[in-house]
């Protein structure tokens, strides 16, 4: 049954599995009986005997779904051996006669595990195809090392197809992320997000990021009255949050990266998927995911309009294109992209350097630590951060995620500070 299962198995975000391994739901203390080390290893060794188990099947139609769980399931515990880069190396070899999903699953794989080693097998996927999201996810996976030469042929191919569909937004979005690897972005002045009288009225969690989501962000939380949360030593509060999806995809690709940009919050609620855990999460809802009453009540119809968006920006971001990250995203399709905390055994990332922290199916995530003696939840910084929403009031209003700069560092209470003043 579990194989069966793991098969089945995509890391969505909030794709509900079995409920019964939560003994509490919301009570304090949380209790997970599967972050008890023995629990934690047989899951393990589970997931380990069912990659090996496909790795001696042949790359054919009807296994195709066995291969694309073990490239998932691969990059969920970061299996890093010999006999695993024997297989990928393998399959690097056999791309193009394999299925647009199966070469997906392979470039959510090496996008994240092996950046930079398939890159002559990769330009031939972008080459030879004509699935706008395989073109983006390959392009994605080449752009970090490519020459400006590979980066205008890349870009001539996009720019074509964009002629031919001037509203797909992933090759919106696609056009935009070569160009600024040509030309480096200009980041613009946030500190108008910080104005009382933006959103007036309305509570905003903003979550910095860097644009390398491989180093951890930071949460806030400003008040409907324009002042920002602070504990009781009058420190500003804050948490930090991971805004990095196991793929490391770009965040117009489905469970790629959070998207930068404006989300409505919509309340809380609590989850039985096995990987967020039972902690209160913060619901989100982007662009065309929901008609326009959750994302402004004032508005009546039921369309998602670019302009309607852009009155929820400051006026000197108007025009700034990654600002609109999330209503590409909910253009092309995703959905299901909340704020939560994590039950996925932190061990796995302990050579990333993202760690404690978890990456997600493209939600934000914060430190969760469950002790592996008891199975009860020991820190939690989600808990932190629903309880300082419902200390003034609850969970509707925004959430805004901005890219603050290129560094590769996490992000740190000093580096907002100066929005601040």
């Amino acid at each position: 049954m579990f194989i069966k299962n793991l098969y089945k198995f995509i890391f969505f975000c909030a794709i509900l599995v079995s409920a019964h391994l939560f003994v509490q739901a919301q009570a304090k203390p949380l209790y997970f009986k599967d972050a008890i080390k023995a629990n934690r290893d047989i899951f393990y060794e589970k997931v380990l005997s069912t990659i090996n188990y496909t790795f001696t099947l042949p790359f054919i139609a009807e296994n195709d779904e066995k291969w694309q769980s073990a490239f998932y399931s691969i990059g969920l515990i970061q299996l890093k051996n010999a006999s695993v880069d024997l297989k990928i190396d393998a399959a690097s070899k056999i791309l193009l006669t394999q299925s647009n999903d199966f070469k997906m699953a392979f470039l959510n794989l090496v996008n994240s595990n092996y950046p930079n080693k398939y890159t002559d097998q990769v330009r031939m996927i972008f080459d030879s195809s004509n699935n706008y999201k395989l073109m983006a996810m390959a392009a994605n996976y080449l752009l970090p090392t490519a020459t400006i030469k590979t980066k205008n042929q890349l870009l001539y191919k996009v720019q074509k197809k964009f002629v031919e569909e001037p509203f797909d937004a992933i090759l919106h979005e696609l056009n935009i992320q070569i160009q600024y690897s040509i030309t480096p972005i200009k980041y613009p002045n946030f500190k108008t997000f910080f104005s009382k009288d933006y959103l007036q009225g309305e509570t905003i969690v903003f979550s910095f990021q860097r644009k390398n989501r491989n180093f951890t962000g930071l949460a806030m939380i400003r008040k409907p009255d324009g002042n920002f949360v602070k504990k009781q030593d009058s420190s500003f509060f804050s948490v930090g949050q991971l805004a990095r999806s196991n793929s490391n995809m770009p965040s117009y690709i489905s469970n790629g990266n959070t998207p930068q940009g404006i989300f409505k919050m919509t309340g809380f609620d609590t989850s039985t998927n096995y990987f967020i855990g039972a902690t209160t999460n913060i619901q989100l809802a982007m662009p065309h995911e929901y008609n326009t009453v959750l994302i402004d009540e004032k508005m009546v119809d039921t369309t998602w309009s670019v302009e309607q968006y852009t009155n929820l920006l400051p006026n000197n971001l108007k025009q700034y294109a990654p600002m609109y990250g999330t209503f590409y995203a909910g253009r092309a399709g995703r959905t299901e992209i909340i704020a939560h905390g994590t039950t996925i055994d932190v061990d796995y990332y302990k050579s990333n350097s993202f760690y404690p922290y978890t990456p997600t199916a493209g939600c934000l995530c914060t430190k969760e630590i469950w002790n592996n003696k008891t199975g009860f939840l020991e820190i939690s910084d989600q808990q932190k951060l629903t309880q300082a929403l419902q200390n003034i009031g609850g969970g509707k209003g925004y959430l805004i995620v901005i890219e603050i700069d290129e560094k590769n560092a996490a992000v740190s209470l000093a580096d907002i500070l100066q929005y601040l003043k």
